[in-house]
Formats: structure tokens, C-alpha cells, sequence
């Protein structure tokens, strides 16, 4: 994918914004070169290449001015913090590549007995499955999801 989104640079910025879980990587930038490297990915073997309606190039270098408007607001903030490491890290955050895979592995390898996911869907559970399968994760969407949730702390102590 890093070699089809190098390869649809010509067209402007595109670059991988978001890995996933194995098997799954999100491509991010200049509309046109997004679509010249997915066609490529698609050449190259990809299995499926989709469009993601969002409203913005996050975690893109196109986000760089949004990265900047954040620096400046942050200006006026105080954060407790070593060296304001948090102002700095979210600034970053918004226009660079996403590590979900490696965040999930170093959730493993840390012994968690199980994640949870809050909020609507579950498309990070399913990062979790395929990435570490062993590791148990939970879904909470709703108030009897943290009902059910809450039964099964107590079950399993």
C-alpha cells in the first residue's frame, strides 16, 4: 500500500492514514491521488478498496494547518504536564498516522484481561479480534450492554 500511495504522489498527498488491524489500512489525502492509490492497491492485490465518507484529510500532513491553529490555541492553555507533552502529542495526533495495530499488540502484551469499547458500533472490537484474538472485548452501546457488561464483571470477579 506505501508503494501505491508513493506511486499516486504525483497526484498530491496521500498517505496511510490509519493501520488498523491486520488486513485493514485506511489511505488518506488529495482526493485524486487517494483514488489513483487505491487503484493501484487494487492492482497490487489489495482485496477490497472502499471510499469512508468523512469530512477531512485527519491524521494527514493536509491537516497540518489544523495542526497549527491547535499550537496557537494551546498557547493560552495550561497543561500539567512534563514540558507540555500534551499540547505537543495532540497537535501531532491530528495529522499523523494512526497505529491502532501496534496500540491493540502492546494491549496484549501488557496481560489486559479484556478491553471495552464504548460508544456506537464496533469497528474497534473488530480490530481487537483480528489482531489478538485471545483477547476478550466488549461492545458497550447502550444501557442494558452496561448492564450486561456489569453481570459479567461480577461473574468473572
Amino acid at each position: 500500500l506505501q508503494r501505491a500511495c508513493e506511486a499516486a504522489a504525483d497526484l498530491g498527498t496521500v498517505v496511510i492514514a490509519n493501520y488498523n488491524c491486520p488486513g485493514q489500512l485506511v489511505i488518506g489525502g488529495d482526493k485524486a491521488a487517494v483514488e489513483k492509490a487505491a487503484a493501484l492497491a487494487k492492482e497490487q492485490g489489495a482485496k477490497r478498496c472502499m471510499p469512508l465518507k468523512v469530512s477531512g484529510p485527519f491524521h494527514t500532513p493536509l491537516m497540518k494547518p489544523a495542526g497549527e491553529a491547535l499550537e496557537a490555541h494551546f498557547q493560552s492553555i495550561s497543561f500539567a504536564g512534563a514540558e507540555d507533552s500534551i499540547p505537543a502529542l495532540l497537535v501531532r495526533q491530528v495529522q499523523s498516522s494512526v497505529f491502532m495495530e501496534d496500540t491493540i499488540r502492546r494491549m496484549g502484551e501488557l496481560g489486559l484481561d479484556a478491553l471495552v469499547e464504548i460508544g456506537p458500533g464496533k469497528a474497534l472490537s473488530g480490530f481487537v479480534k483480528k489482531t489478538v484474538p485471545g483477547l476478550p472485548v466488549y461492545a458497550v452501546e447502550s444501557p442494558a450492554d452496561v448492564e450486561a457488561l456489569e453481570g459479567l464483571v461480577k461473574e468473572n470477579g
